[in-house]
């Protein structure tokens, strides 16, 4: 698959952008967790199991695959993904949800290393050092270590995000026949039948329903569809790195929706995790660029090229 990476880091990149206005239209919805959850799964849902009914080839076999182990798995380790998001940030501060997401490539690089054997280079462990960093000077200010209930609840709830989505990109990297829109859109259809039972259909309705329907519809099939292919190109660890942008840029676009400025160590963060991911990202692709313009070794003193 190392011939593929640069095509990985791109659609990992480009995911991890469309990701961005996520919470800025989470904030303009006005819903509680419940009702975020409900729609946000049940358009994503609809949309993956849409696009899978219509380029499906082998629909029956790929039903098939549903009962196994692995795909029981990927669509769990969605739901939970999807469910655990928007709970965390509706009954917690920030804060402590991100940071608990930001271990994201932590976990990658372990599932990858303790399932698959997938080692992590030394310049991984460097940039997922750097991006902890700045990242814990993005999010926390003079009273982040608080602890209360409403702080551990929602650091457990970024936790589990990045438990699911680093066992999810792991899986989806070392099983490429899994049949991904199907997987996803299962688990995400799981997700938002929890937030509309909780909900109930009559509060459903309430908030702007045009900004949910543009996260659900549009940002998220877009965004994970993206991160989870890229997950199939180059390792998890990078995907996640990438996937970290959505952390640091999202308050940009939360500061020009509705007015909320980032503090200096938010943008001080902000820049430490970007500038980290741009030189990790390029360094990535001179290595590859310089392994595939190598020279093939010599095997003896007689050329082993054909004749014309």
């Amino acid at each position: 698959m190392n011939r593929n990476t640069g095509f990985g880091l791109g659609l990992a990149l480009a995911g991890a952008l469309v990701l961005t206005p996520d919470a800025l239209l989470l904030r303009l919805s006005g819903m509680s967790g419940f009702q975020m959850l409900g729609w946000r799964g049940l358009f994503m849902g609809a949309i993956f199991l849409l696009a899978w009914a219509i380029t499906s080839h082998n629909r029956r076999g790929e039903l098939r695959q549903i009962g196994g182990t692995t795909a029981l798995l990927v669509i769990a380790c969605h739901a939970l993904n999807a469910a655990l998001f928007p709970i965390g940030i509706a009954v917690s501060p920030v804060a402590p949800v991100l940071l608990g997401v930001a271990t994201v490539p932590v976990w990658s690089a372990l599932f990858a290393h303790l399932l698959y054997g997938e080692r992590a280079s030394t310049a991984t462990w460097a940039a997922i050092t750097l991006v902890l960093a700045g990242l814990t000077i993005a999010v926390t200010d003079h009273d982040a270590a608080a602890l209360d209930a409403a702080a551990l609840t929602g650091a457990a709830c970024g936790l589990g995000v990045a438990f699911a989505l680093a066992l999810n990109f792991v899986t989806l990297r070392h099983h490429p026949d899994l049949p991904l829109l199907l997987v996803i859109g299962i688990g995400a259809l799981l997700a938002g039948a929890l937030g509309w039972g909780m909900t109930g259909p009559a509060a459903m309705a309430q908030g702007a329903l045009w900004a949910i329907l543009l996260a659900g519809g549009v940002i998220l099939p877009l965004s994970f569809f993206a991160l989870s292919q890229a997950s199939r190109h180059t390792s998890a660890a990078n995907v996640s790195l990438l996937l970290l942008l959505e952390t640091v840029l999202a308050p940009l676009w939360v500061w020009l929706g509705i007015g909320e400025a980032p503090s200096p160590r938010m943008m001080a963060g902000g820049a430490l995790v970007v500038a980290t991911l741009a030189v990790y990202v390029a360094r990535t692709r001179r290595v590859r660029g310089l392994a595939s313009t190598a020279p093939l070794p010599k095997t003896g003193a007689r050329s082993t090229t054909p004749g014309p």
